[in-house]
């Protein structure tokens, strides 16, 4: 009877995992998602024209109205033909089917496009992934800070900022003991990491991985959730890369691998 309740939980445990990996896919061509990100147009002060004329500040894709309107920027504060868009929040403005949203990354500001059309959404054929393991799910030991640690986040513009770590975890693989330091968003525990894959079979600028906040001093990790960051999906995407102490001395065979020719 034990032996059948294992079994069980495991092939529940299986069938979540392929779960979330069939509504990761999903949402990677889902509207909104990643595949959709068709375009990133930084903006100068002042009055940059939209449109779909080449010579636009900011392009849209043929079809659109030559010129549609201006987005003007001071500083960070942006508009639209007057409408104040807030960055990196819902704000969007729509050409039919095609969306524009307003980004912030350190000093510079930029317009993004999104279409549900986009060559990257209709070439999509599915992501690759390692074989699911229960080897590569682990029980890790949570290690809290006193008061959030700000650690350097570069991405890939070359920019550094510091971000909120409230803590690291303590686990095992393949008999070598591991250490990585999350930061915290949107109320999970986000790991950016690197490990000998990288670059070979994985994506070479390392992988992201979610887990929930910490719970009785352990937090569940499951690489089989790993997962390439958006940059290997577009190119008008500005990810964050992982701290030199995420990088773990152990091919990590489990999650996403490599997509496409990144």
């Amino acid at each position: 009877m034990r032996y059948a309740i294992l079994l069980m939980a495991a092939l529940t445990w299986q069938q979540g995992v392929q779960q979330w990996r069939t509504d990761y896919e999903a949402g990677l061509k889902a509207p909104g998602g990643w595949l959709t990100v068709a375009g990133l147009f930084w903006l100068h002060e002042g009055d940059n024209v939209v449109g779909s004329d080449p010579q636009s500040d900011v392009v849209l894709p043929a079809g659109a109205p030559k010129r549609t309107g201006v987005l003007t920027r001071h500083g960070t504060a942006v508009t639209f033909d007057g409408r104040s868009l807030k960055a990196d929040s819902a704000d969007e403005v729509k050409f039919g089917d095609v969306s524009m949203t307003i980004i912030a990354r350190s000093d510079k500001v930029g317009a993004r496009l999104r279409d549900p059309h986009a060559e990257t959404v209709k070439n999509f054929t599915g992501c690759t992934w390692f074989p699911i393991s229960e080897s590569w799910h682990v029980t890790a030991k949570w290690v809290p800070y006193a008061q959030p640690k700000k650690i350097p986040i570069a991405n890939i513009l070359g920019m550094t900022e510091p971000e909120d770590s409230p803590g690291y975890v303590e686990f095992t693989l393949q008999n070598k003991p591991m250490r990585l330091e999350p930061v915290s968003e949107d109320g999970q525990l986000f790991f950016m990491f690197k490990d000998a894959t990288s670059g070979k079979t994985t994506y070479g600028a390392g992988r992201f991985l979610y887990a929930a906040m910490p719970k009785d001093g352990v937090v569940d990790l499951d690489f089989n959730k790993a997962k390439n960051p958006p940059c290997a999906f577009t190119a008008f995407a500005t990810c964050p890369l992982p701290p030199k102490q995420n990088t773990l001395a152990i091919a990590v065979e489990a999650g996403e691998k490599k997509y496409g020719h990144h």
